[in-house]
């Protein structure tokens, strides 16, 4: 009860236009050394730009992380030809064993390990949701921070 107090008192003093809050994301790791799958109904690659962009179901994985929208843009370092950066749209999933985060895009940081969700975004843990317009998720560490309308559900015990 102590712990629904405090988080009640959290929201009203920073108000739901400016909240902010910290989540660790516990069923989540992705090393940035490990390969990168997609598969999606079709792609397209343009040598001018240097993009690869997958459209129509797409699922990407690495690690333990798995994301589906419809389309995913790669873009990769001309250096070395490694992928750098994941543009996610059209509805964006993000499921790990303990979780589900759904937003209307992402960024996906390989090289950084960073994984940035924004607009319309509600994370889902167990029983409790939270709803945002961006949350940023650094992948080696699971943690994660919402910022901007944040709103929180908070269901504990045997609901």
């Amino acid at each position: 009860m102590r712990f629904l107090i405090a988080a009640f008192a959290l929201l009203a003093a920073t108000g739901p236009g400016l909240a902010q809050t910290d989540i660790t994301l516990g069923g989540i790791s992705a090393d940035p050394g490990d390969p990168v799958e997609v598969s999606a109904d079709s792609l397209s690659v343009d040598q001018d730009t240097g993009l690869a962009v997958f459209t129509g179901n797409v699922v990407v994985g690495q690690g333990d992380l798995r994301l589906s929208a419809g389309q995913v843009t790669v873009r990769y370092d001309e250096a070395t030809g490694d992928i750098t950066t994941l543009d996610i749209s059209g509805g964006v999933t993000f499921v790990t064993a303990t979780e589900e985060a759904e937003a209307d895009s992402a960024t996906y940081d390989i090289s950084g390990g960073v994984l940035v969700l924004t607009g319309n975004v509600l994370l889902s843990q167990g029983a409790s949701a939270t709803s945002a317009d961006r949350m940023r998720v650094d992948l080696e560490s699971g943690a994660a921070q919402m910022d901007g309308n944040v709103r929180v559900i908070f269901n504990q015990g045997d609901q």
